[in-house]
């Protein structure tokens, strides 16, 4: 949620800001014609309640003296009766105009592209070494900053589906058979790689001061709307039916959560926060894309950074979290790349983001596997989260980023370490797999 005052005070950035992000600035007309309705209702009010007072001050006189007060009185309950209907339209005009402030977006940052498009987003940085179908070659310069990092190949690899099939190491037909698309079963060796995944990534993290946690995978209405834009995606999120809970997309949500309506001490933060989790999500509006395999699907594992911070810190914990993903997947040699995004496809709540993109050999692509956010004070306003200064309470900042979606991270690693006749496994996991390749007779 933005800072109404801030709103209140400076129009033109947040018009400016909405305008970049393609938001229709109707929202913002819309609030100020009810906050204009909503001062005068309460300058009202207060004349109202000024009369109600002289008149009472009278009355006691008049009471004292044994005067007549009956027009007097005649005169409050005209007033009481005043006042009740404008308090009942003041409310109305508070609710309305408090789901308004909800759906405001943050304020785009400086250094965020205004743009749109995946196509459009600003490349910052390629790190790996890549094996590029020639015919992807083209693509690949183009969008790796012109690298000279890579290997040619002169056959197209292998998809990740075709892979799961000839190593036996998912079944997608019977997991679609019992729960429909996008589900599947893992199995063999690919489950155990999974699991050295989240083994390895809650390791790497736990030395880098994060505490590590399984979170709920329920949360309720409140805190999933003080987390994220209920409203605007609520045909992505699952409800459970019957009860005031839905199953989480992401362990950002109840992590940022489970701080709501706490005053922290100056001296907790920064607090550096990693849930664990699986992540349930429709899909909504994702028809047609990625319907094979296990890219896009409705259920998967991540391994989630968070960090509550100081305003004046937010920036730099931004690129902390952004060198612990890429610092994750430099250990597993896969190539990535890293874009600004664009100021179009932020959503509401980050003020920046970054993507970190892996490179998939196969679909001679980048594909997202992180996304980093700092979402400024925009959640903690949500979800009343704030710190004790000198100077009074102020909100949190809140930052936070994938470190791994395992699903994801399965099928950058068959593509990339499929080799002739087996899958390598990355040599940081061969000490959580207890193995170093998968074979067909796995």
């Amino acid at each position: 949620m933005i800072d109404i005052k801030l709103l209140r005070s400076d129009k033109k950035i947040f018009y400016d800001s909405c305008i970049a992000r393609g938001f229709d600035i109707k929202i913002l007309d819309k609030f100020f014609e009810l906050d204009e309705k909503w001062r005068e209702n309460l300058k009202a009010l207060n004349n109202l309640k000024h009369d109600k007072n002289n008149i009472t001050a009278e009355i006691a006189k008049k009471v004292k003296n044994n005067g007549d007060i009956a027009d007097l009185r005649g005169k409050v309950a005209s007033i009481n009766n005043n006042i009740n209907k404008l308090s009942d339209e003041q409310k109305t005009i508070e609710d309305e105009r408090d789901k308004i402030i909800r759906l405001i977006p943050n304020l785009l940052d400086k250094n965020a592209p205004v743009c749109s498009g995946d196509e459009n987003s600003q490349f910052i940085r390629y790190c790996g070494m890549a094996r590029v179908y020639k015919d992807d070659l083209e693509y690949f310069k183009k969008n790796s900053g012109n690298s000279s990092d890579y290997e040619i190949l002169d056959e197209k690899p292998g998809g990740h589906l075709e892979l799961l099939n000839e190593y036996n190491l998912a079944d997608i037909e019977r997991a679609g058979k019992i729960a429909g698309s996008r589900f599947y079963f893992l199995k063999n060796r690919l489950f155990k790689l999974e699991l050295a995944l989240i083994n390895y990534a809650v390791d790497f993290l736990s030395q880098r001061n994060f505490t590590v946690m399984e979170p709920p995978f329920m949360i309720n209405y409140s805190s999933m709307s003080g987390a994220t834009d209920i409203e605007t995606f609520k045909e992505s999120l699952y409800k459970i039916e019957g009860d005031d809970l839905y199953l989480i997309a992401t362990a950002e949500h109840p992590l940022v959560s489970m701080l709501s309506n706490e005053i922290l001490n100056m001296d907790e933060l920064p607090i550096r926060v990693s849930g664990v989790s699986p992540c349930f999500r429709r899909e909504a509006g994702a028809h047609g894309k990625d319907t094979k395999g296990i890219f896009r699907v409705h259920q998967f594992n991540k391994i989630e950074q968070f960090v509550f911070c100081k305003p004046e810190d937010s920036w730099d914990y931004f690129d902390e979290l952004v060198k612990n993903a890429e610092d994750i997947y430099k250990s597993l040699e896969i190539p990535y790349r890293i874009v600004n995004i664009c100021s179009e496809d932020l959503g509401s709540l980050a003020a920046r983001k970054y993507d970190i993109e892996a490179w998939y050999p196969s679909q001679g692509k980048f594909r997202e596997i992180v996304s980093a956010s700092n979402d400024t004070d925009y959640q903690a306003r949500s979800l009343n989260i704030k710190y004790r200064t000198k100077d009074g309470n102020k909100f949190v900042n809140t930052l936070n980023s994938t470190a791994v979606a395992t699903e994801r991270i399965l099928v950058a690693i068959l593509e990339n370490y499929q080799r002739e006749n087996y899958i390598e496994i990355p040599k940081v996991l061969v000490p959580y797999t207890g193995f170093d390749k998968i074979e067909r007779e796995d």
